[in-house]
């Protein structure tokens, strides 16, 4: 990609400034990065943030899925050399620099597709992994290629971390995405602990409840072992990002644990001080 074609100053710190606004966990892997790294997975959060707005919005599913398909031809335009917007040029300089692959980019688009044609509720193992693949192992796809990692390396890394910090978030999030009629909890394991219902009021208020989560919570236990694993094969100082990412979320999953099962209301949250400590400790090492 030409320099002209490149996305200007103001732009990034436009797509920046989205970024620190969002106050997240993601901010804080970044921000140890070289700076044309820091500002292509700056992109990608961006692009993440606007698709998954579709998705959370208040629009009828017919609209949020043109909104998404949309969303495919943008991609399509930017990989073939016509970016339109802030965004999308800086989408496009990323991937033309990190080597970044269209059918993740879509993948996430598939993995917004399925949460807005309706409401997930108890899927199969099957396709609660598909989802998984879709809205975080693709995000972490796409990102450990920024990071520096090979790409049989950045998948292995992506395709487990990227389900351990999803499984966390589902864990971390079932009060709230059973208040919007949405329960992704497998089938197969509520059929396991005797829970019948589908209705995630009834799921949520269900004795057996706390003998699921600790099942989900054990399949993230696995995957962020797994990440562990995959991030020691990578080039040194590849994955620290990853490794940010892999002990806030841990912290999340064990606050979870700790508070128990019975109880999901109140969103679990990492103090401040604490990401910064591991921003500091993984970040920098």
């Amino acid at each position: 990609m030409s320099a002209l074609a490149q996305p200007a100053g103001g732009e990034r710190a436009g797509i920046k400034a989205q970024v620190v606004a969002a106050r997240t966990s993601f901010y804080w892997a970044m921000r140890f990065l070289p700076k044309p790294r820091r500002e292509a997975m700056f992109a990608i959060y961006a692009f993440c943030r606007a698709v998954d707005d579709i998705v959370d919005s208040d629009d009828a599913p017919a609209v949020k899925l043109a909104a998404l398909a949309e969303w495919r031809r943008t991609v399509d335009a930017l990989y073939a050399g016509r970016p339109a917007d802030a965004l999308t040029r800086a989408l496009a300089d990323a991937a033309a620099t990190y080597a970044l692959r269209r059918e993740d980019f879509l993948g996430v688009i598939e993995g917004m597709e399925m949460d807005a044609r309706a409401d997930i509720r108890a899927p199969s193992l099957a396709e609660f992994d598909l989802y998984c693949d879709r809205v975080a192992a693709a995000v972490g796809r796409l990102s450990a290629r920024v990071f520096g990692a090979p790409g049989d390396q950045a998948d292995r890394v992506a395709n487990a971390l990227g389900r351990a910090l999803q499984l966390t978030n589902i864990l971390r999030d079932l009060a709230e995405d059973g208040a919007l009629g949405r329960l992704y909890l497998p089938r197969e394991l509520l059929e396991k602990h005797g829970i019948a219902a589908r209705e995630p009021a009834a799921v949520l208020a269900h004795p057996n409840l706390p003998a699921v989560c600790e099942a989900v919570a054990a399949m993230a236990h696995r995957r962020f072992a797994e990440a562990d694993r995959a991030m020691a094969e990578c080039p040194p100082g590849t994955m620290r990002p990853a490794k940010v990412m892999a002990a806030v979320y841990g912290a999340i999953l064990r606050r979870l644990e700790r508070r128990g099962w019975r109880r999901i209301d109140g969103r679990v949250r990492v103090p401040a001080p604490l990401k910064l400590w591991y921003a500091l400790r993984y970040g920098l090492l």
